[in-house]
C-alpha cells in the first residue's frame, strides 16, 4: 500500500497494513497532524526528500520526524540510536481511507506521557 504527502513528491509504501493507528494527543503529533502506525525498517520504503525535526521539548527525544519541504505533511518517523528498538512510524493520514477500512484506531495519552516508559529506558530519577 502506498500512501503520498499533499503536493506528491514524497511517498511512503508499506508491506503490510498496520495492526492499530495511534492518534496521539501529545504536542508534537497534535501539531503535525500525524496518526502513527509502526513498523519494521525492512516494511517501509520512503521515497522523494524530505526534512526532519527533532522535538525541543525532551531531553531525550525518541524520533526524528520527517516530513516533505515542499507541501509541509508530515510523512514519517525514524527511532534514533539511543531508542532499543529499530522502528519507522507512517503517518496514516497519508494513505486513503478505504485501504484502512477496519483497522483499530487508538486514542493514547500523551498529553501525560513521560517519554521514557514506552521505549524501556528509565527517567534518571529512577536509576539512583
Amino acid at each position: 500500500m502506498v500512501g503520498s504527502c499533499h503536493c506528491g513528491a514524497v511517498s511512503v509504501e508499506l508491506e503490510r497494513r498496520p495492526e492499530f493507528i495511534n492518534d496521539c494527543d501529545c504536542s508534537l503529533c497534535g501539531k503535525t497532524g500525524a496518526a502513527w502506525a509502526y513498523f519494521a525498517v525492512d516494511e517501509v520504503s520512503v521515497r522523494g526528500s524530505t526534512r526532519t525535526y527533532r522535538r525541543v521539548d525532551r531531553m531525550q527525544p525518541g524520533v526524528d520526524v520527517h516530513f516533505c519541504g515542499r507541501c509541509g505533511c508530515t510523512t514519517h518517523f525514524a527511532t534514533l540510536p539511543h531508542i532499543p528498538h529499530d522502528m519507522i512510524g507512517a503517518n496514516m493520514n497519508l494513505f486513503d481511507r478505504e485501504v484502512l477500512t477496519g483497522v483499530e484506531l487508538r486514542y493514547p495519552d500523551g498529553r501525560n506521557w513521560d517519554g521514557a516508559s514506552a521505549y524501556g529506558y528509565r527517567r534518571p530519577s529512577e536509576i539512583l
